[in-house]
């Protein structure tokens, strides 16, 4: 079962990972991971044009994720008048949202749904009933 702890560690360290970190040391470094993931924005930025894309999310979990992400790295999420509350716009470097953003928002959202699954589970296993196991067949 993942502690709180362990997740938070686990979310340092899938950021720490697309931040390219050398050492030990730096994949405990949050602050750092973050600020070398923005140098690689900015420095991709201008080399390519910023273009609009677009996120489709599957829930409120993966959007929240996703937006605090964005932010995270100094991005500007918006949605068009009529969009879906689940659809984000981004003008952004392609490379960066497809070879850092997107796959780091995958791993974190992953990460989290894994936690929250396990939490889930063993709330309901000791405060409503243990057997939380699939229905029989017949």
């Amino acid at each position: 079962m993942t502690t709180e702890a362990e997740l938070k560690e686990k979310l340092r360290k899938i950021e720490a990972l697309f931040a390219g970190a050398a050492t030990g040391g730096e994949r405990d470094a949050a602050q750092a991971a973050r600020e070398r993931i923005q140098a690689k924005l900015h420095n991709t930025e201008r080399r390519e044009k910023a273009a609009e894309m677009r996120f489709t999310l599957g829930d409120g979990w993966n959007l929240r994720l996703f937006l605090a992400l964005c932010r995270r790295y100094g991005l500007k999420p918006y949605r068009k008048h009529g969009q879906r509350r689940t659809t984000v716009m981004l003008m952004v470097v392609p490379s960066f949202a497809n070879d850092i953003l997107w796959p780091e928002f995958a791993q974190l959202a992953e990460a989290l749904m894994e936690y929250l699954n396990e939490a889930t589970e063993r709330i309901i296993r000791e405060e409503v009933f243990k057997d939380t196991g699939d229905p029989s067949e017949f």
